[in-house]
């Protein structure tokens, strides 16, 4: 069985190395800038891993998967390209980028694809617990993608086939649905906090109802999960929302006022999907003013 290296001492390229380590795959070695990092990532992924640089990865395997930064890529598929010793196999995980990234790579050579898991990843720990049974975006073909295949397999995922022209657009899907997911709940936090309630308890006031929201929007969708005041046309609610908002202008962010105004567009969207009779021009006046 071909040897596999990580690109990429981050909690991505650990938790996916451990996974793959654990799983019976033979992950041999790790590469990364910092060589303390890269230590430390190779001891959490087995106590057989080395620790390596870019430039001495190629000699340690002949697969490699990529996991670091969209900005690095190049850089790293032009390090490893640079070596006297090819690669047979490149896969990245960056979400909005394609093979095209291993230019360097693929110009030697090398059958290359990408492999993004469609998951939040703050510690190895957690992606470990959580990347199995996720769904990853692939794009590619040829040995590299089946890889990736075999990789979703092993972790008993989902693969989402993506075209290259559409990775950008799949990859802003994710980043809303996780990294606006947590901006609008800071939102949420802050406004709490205006109203008096300290963070903690803030969080832990919001937790369920952030909880059974989702949980509701998943799995009955989000037309029939939506609640709430635009939801039943309430244009009295609306206006106060709007008025403390605009009243509390040296407290409250500017983002926080306006993401109020721009995600309660989208949700007037959803209501007029849900029950399109219900007049609500009011409320959309309401909350362009200003916008």
């Amino acid at each position: 069985m071909d040897r596999i290296g990580i690109a990429g001492a981050g909690r991505l390229g650990q938790a996916l190395g451990r996974l793959l380590r654990d799983r019976g795959q033979p992950v041999v070695a790790i590469a990364g800038r910092d060589s303390g990092r890269t230590v430390s990532a190779a001891a959490y992924i087995s106590k057989d891993v080395l620790p390596v640089s870019y430039a001495e990865l190629p000699s340690l395997a002949s697969r490699v998967l990529i996991c670091v930064p969209d900005d690095a890529l190049e850089s790293v598929a032009c390090t490893l390209a640079s070596s006297p010793q090819p690669i047979s196999i490149a896969v990245h995980t960056c979400g909005s980028r394609g093979a095209e990234a291993l230019t360097a790579l693929e110009s030697r050579g090398t059958s290359c694809a990408t492999l993004h898991p469609v998951q939040t990843i703050a510690s190895p720990e957690q992606g470990v617990a959580d990347l199995p049974g996720s769904s990853f975006g692939i794009t590619g073909s040829g040995r590299a993608a089946e890889w990736a295949l075999d990789i979703v397999c092993l972790l008993d995922g989902h693969a989402l086939s993506i075209a290259p022209e559409n990775r950008p657009l799949y990859h802003a899907a994710a980043v809303v649905a996780s990294n606006y997911i947590v901006a609008i709940i800071d939102a949420a936090v802050i406004l709490m906090g205006q109203a008096g309630v300290p963070r903690e308890g803030a969080l832990q006031a919001l937790a369920p109802l952030v909880r059974a929201s989702v949980k509701n929007a998943l799995e009955a969708g989000p037309v029939q999960a939506l609640t709430g005041p635009i939801e039943r046309g309430d244009e009295r609610t609306v206006a106060a929302h709007l008025c403390a908002l605009d009243t509390s202008v040296d407290n409250v962010p500017e983002s926080v006022r306006q993401l109020y105004r721009q995600a309660g567009l989208h949700a007037l969207e959803i209501a007029r999907r849900k029950t399109p009779a219900v007049d609500r021009g009011k409320i959309e006046s309401l909350l362009r003013r200003g916008a």
